[in-house]
């Protein structure tokens, strides 16, 4: 074989895996769901990051329905979920 057939026959064949390659990605990556923050519905300890005093990071929060504590939710759910404090909130509440 020549050397341009050894080159044509290498250039194909990448071709070849980068299609394969970009074929294979995962369909779920491109459907997530948008996520928002919701305040005062995480559980002690299950918050999801920091959110002002008393929550310096994820799992800091000290009691339930934290008012400024924030889990994420699904987009367009935050002030539906009802808990023994209220409702979900979009904005930090005080304590």
């Amino acid at each position: 074989m020549t050397s341009r057939t050894l080159s044509l026959g290498a250039l194909a064949l990448a071709a070849l895996a980068s299609g394969a390659a970009i074929a294979q990605t995962k369909p779920a990556e491109a459907a997530k769901p948008a996520m928002e923050k919701c305040y005062g519905v995480s559980m002690a300890g299950k918050n999801d990051c920091a959110a002002g005093a008393g929550t310096t990071c994820a799992g800091t929060s000290k009691v339930d329905y934290q008012a400024n504590a924030w889990k994420f939710v699904p987009a367009g759910t935050c002030a539906s979920i009802k808990t023994p404090k209220g409702m979900g909130t979009l904005t930090p509440m005080k304590s």
